[in-house]
């Protein structure tokens, strides 16, 4: 316990670069810090965690942000090394009343399966996040993670937050970066779809890096400019102008994917006028 004082003690001393680059024991563990409760509920929001979640925390410490995802109506596992801090969490939760959706493990987050889980949450080092990349993206399409200062590797986050918060004990001037990424579906691949009058058979070809798409569009033998594209999970969406039929057309495919099926919905719009079509799309190649 003096080793770990020392230690914070010493921190608060430190550039925030050598933080990142001391904040490790000799053993490889990261040390117990304590996640300040304005961070928590911005990381649950942000996650948008609720009834029907299950949420997975690495490295829970004293079970903070599990037991705020249960008073939420969530379930929740939180997995740690130290098993004097399980038991601390343990006793959190039953003291909040939530004791039958929080539950706390002496585990090693490498050796956790995270199948189960809807929202993964952490407070890691990001050469940890790092090492966990293969893994998250191996979760569900859909899945939401929230780390507190701790990107995860090459992986852009979806959303991303920095706030003060004058409680935290590391850092200079408080200063915390919450982000967020939903793992994606495989939308990478040649597509087609057929809009019967307008345009016919319609060819998409997508290229994907995470949730990032490059995606080329093509009708009635004519290459079409994609001015945006986002893929958040299983949904997709694309905005796609150019002439079709002869007349200027901006359209808003909007879609969920299913393996090598798409379906969704194509909003038509021409300046004056809008319409709606069915969409459907299947990966060819």
């Amino acid at each position: 316990m003096l080793k770990r004082l020392l230690f914070a003690a010493c921190m608060l001393a430190l550039p925030a670069q050598a933080q990142t680059q001391a904040w490790a024991w000799d053993d490889g563990t990261v040390p117990f810090v304590v996640t300040p409760m304005e961070i928590v509920e911005r990381m649950l929001r942000m996650a948008e965690v609720g009834p029907g979640d299950t949420l997975i925390d690495l490295g829970s410490g004293d079970g903070r942000i599990v037991i705020e995802a249960a008073k939420r109506g969530a379930r929740g596992l939180g997995v740690d090394l130290d098993p004097s801090l399980v038991k601390l969490a343990t006793e959190n939760a039953r003291r909040a009343g939530v004791a039958e959706r929080a539950r706390f493990e002496t585990r090693d987050i490498f050796e956790t399966d995270l199948s189960s889980a809807s929202v993964v949450s952490m407070y890691l080092l990001p050469d940890f996040n790092a090492k966990l990349l293969p893994a998250l993206l191996r979760l569900k399409p859909g899945t939401r993670i929230v780390s507190h200062d701790g990107g995860i590797g090459a992986w852009p986050p979806d959303e991303k937050l920095e706030m003060r918060t004058p409680e935290k004990t590391v850092g200079l001037g408080g200063l915390s970066k919450v982000e967020l990424w939903i793992v994606p579906a495989n939308a990478a691949g040649r597509w087609t779809s057929d809009l019967g009058a307008h345009g016919g058979r319609w060819r998409f070809q997508i290229t994907q890096e995470f949730q990032v798409l490059d995606v080329d569009a093509r009708a009635e033998g004519r290459d079409l400019l994609v001015r945006a594209s986002r893929l958040r999970g299983n949904e997709i969406k694309l905005v796609v102008t150019g002439l079709v039929g002869g007349h200027a057309w901006h359209h808003l495919f909007v879609g969920r994917m299913n393996g090598d099926a798409i379906t969704g919905e194509l909003t038509l719009s021409d300046g004056e006028t809008t319409r709606k079509l069915p969409w459907r799309a299947e990966r060819t190649k």
